[in-house]
């Protein structure tokens, strides 16, 4: 077909056509794109100002955590669940604080001390025990129980010590009286693959059961020395708590970090009744309303320290904390 001159004039084969189309669509596309970005900063300004609210309005409730403390009476709660760790939710930090608030609110007529654990921290579980005994000490009035639902093993058990009296399912797990310091070796590994160990320390035993370098039998042995004393502050612990109810010579696979079911706990004395948590406070301490005193954190402290546990978890070295698990 021939051109125009108003084809020539304008670029000739009508390209300025299509170049304005393709113009025309790239500005749409920017359009839509700008407008794309403003809709998802918007809806995101939205969620925030959303949490925000809810945050502010939970927050009042959940800073301090505990329960309001109350008049009538009430059996109340605290609530030893998941790894005893200085940064967990049964840190004895948190525990400590939530006893302290049980004992000393009015209308208290016995503090249970609900506990669903594996264990952890030895140090954690002890601060635990201490305050528990010397809170019985101050409140004499008021029983101190503790039981468990599914599990009260190693320093979950270390707790429950402490009580006036231990009650468990049938099927709970209890025991584990016990104390592991784990870790691993790669030397083999690292000879096959053919990888060089460089360290430099100041301190013979700075790299103390290093999982890079050959087991040091002195190392070992001091090691074993370790977990063998803390062995014996937890078995003295569960002695003291328990005192007769063990037997006048209770046999030592008691404390060989053996578990056993409830009801075979109830038989070797390491529990004294099967019960549930429910049935203690109605059948035992005779006041059926329980008042929960756990300190709980806020939505932003569980954020972070969810991100905070992820971190840690990656980073964290077993070979270097003893462990009641």
């Amino acid at each position: 077909m021939a051109e125009t001159e108003e084809d020539l004039a304008r670029g000739g084969d009508g390209r300025w056509e299509r170049d304005t189309l393709a113009r025309l669509a790239a500005a749409g596309l920017v359009e839509q794109r700008r407008a794309r970005r403003w809709g998802i900063l918007i809806k995101l300004l939205v969620v925030l100002y959303l949490f925000a609210l809810l945050f502010a309005v939970l927050n009042v409730s959940t800073l301090t955590g505990a329960a309001t403390p109350s008049t009538g009476a009430h059996t109340a709660v605290v609530r030893v669940e998941g790894v005893i760790a200085a940064d967990s939710d049964a840190s004895a930090e948190r525990v400590n604080q939530g006893l302290r608030e049980a004992f000393g609110a009015s209308g208290t007529q016995a503090v249970l001390v609900h506990i669903n654990s594996p264990g952890g921290s030895p140090v954690q579980a002890g601060l635990i025990y201490d305050e528990m005994l010397r809170l019985r000490e101050q409140y004499p009035d008021t029983p101190l129980y503790a039981v468990t639902t599914d599990l009260a093993a190693s320093g979950g058990y270390y707790v429950a010590a402490a009580a006036d009296r231990i009650f468990a399912n049938r099927a709970s797990l209890v025991g584990s009286i016990g104390v592991r310091f784990g870790g691993f070796g790669f030397v083999e590994a690292m000879d096959k693959v053919g990888v060089d160990r460089r360290l430099i320390t100041a301190g013979e035993n700075k790299a103390l059961m290093d999982p890079f370098l050959p087991e040091d039998p002195e190392q070992v042995a001091h090691i074993q020395a370790t977990v063998d004393g803390i062995h014996g502050q937890f078995i003295a612990a569960v002695k003291e708590g328990r005192g007769d109810r063990l037997g006048e010579d209770p046999p030592q696979e008691l404390f060989s970090g053996l578990i056993w079911t409830g009801q075979e706990a109830l038989d070797n004395g390491l529990v004294d009744d099967l019960a549930s948590p429910s049935q203690v406070a109605r059948e035992i301490v005779g006041v059926e309303r329980t008042i929960d005193y756990t300190p709980r954190k806020d939505l932003f402290q569980r954020f972070s320290d969810r991100v905070g546990a992820t971190i840690a978890k990656t980073l964290k070295s077993e070979a270097l904390v003893p462990d009641l698990r």
